[in-house]
């Protein structure tokens, strides 16, 4: 059976005053599919999720989630199980216990008595328990957040989504603060947890290895534009020294080529 289209853009941009930073972008994204997203910085990484997680509206161009467009969904407990953010910052709160975090990802399904309840007594504890356990923090349940190393932190915000429970995970640098042993680490036990429950997910990366590592296909954009969209086995050293050179280097350097990359 054909894997159902999850996110589809026609045509989307962006401008923040007198800089563009989508220009009409066009692709697709089918249910089960894990797409790096690579480019230089300033290249719209971070302003296409933020389109994607209705953060930022687009200026023109389409925008579909599940073959409905964006604006149709409100914000709450239908579009809480479409899309699901992770971010590098962790957006957790470090002075509440670890279980409180986890569970914040079933605030759009509770009601307003329900979630303040379980500030005191945790609503659905053992649905947090087995979150927990999955990403290996099973013990830390009632450790204050803050107290955590940031791959800890990394970690519990997974958690959050396991409980949330959403079809598409956006991913913006979610390893960017991490040493590159925890970044591993993490970017392991993400791809794992979304090939097991069939999410999609398409994660921001500055490394072109943890890309090509985890990710079965790599979208890279520079300067607002799409530069390549291919499989992973498909992107090139070559493919990379270009996106990545800059522009003062193509005019003044063509006798002297940019290494490749190892």
């Amino acid at each position: 059976m054909t894997s159902k289209t999850m996110i589809e853009t026609k045509n989307l941009t962006k401008k923040f005053e007198r800089k563009i930073a989508l220009s009409s972008l066009s692709f697709s994204i089918k249910q089960g599919e894990m797409v790096a997203l690579i480019g230089p910085s300033g290249a719209g990484k971070t302003t296409l999720l933020n389109n994607i997680a209705g953060l930022v509206t687009a200026d023109s161009g389409e925008l579909l989630i599940d073959d409905q467009p964006l604006s149709t969904y409100k914000k709450g407990k239908i579009f809480a199980k479409k899309v699901g953010v992770i971010r590098q910052q962790f957006d957790l709160i470090g002075s509440l216990a670890v279980i409180h975090n986890v569970l914040a990802g079933r605030l759009s399904d509770w009601g307003f008595f329900k979630s303040l309840l379980s500030l005191l007594i945790p609503q659905e504890r053992e649905l947090a328990l087995r979150a927990l356990d999955r990403v290996g923090l099973s013990e830390k349940v009632n450790e204050i957040t803050s107290n955590l190393s940031g791959g800890e932190q990394q970690r519990v915000a997974m958690a959050r989504l396991l409980v949330q429970k959403p079809e598409i995970i956006l991913a913006d640098e979610p390893v960017a603060s991490l040493d590159p042993a925890r970044a591993d680490d993490v970017l392991a036990v993400l791809t794992k947890i979304v090939k097991e429950e069939n999410q999609t997910l398409i994660a921001s990366l500055h490394s072109v290895d943890y890309a090509r590592k985890y990710f079965n296909r790599i979208i890279s954009l520079k300067d607002g534009e799409i530069f390549f969209d291919l499989p992973t086995d498909q992107v090139t050293d070559s493919l990379l020294t270009e996106l990545y050179q800059l522009k003062e280097q193509r005019i003044d350097d063509k006798t002297n080529p940019l290494p490749s990359f190892a």
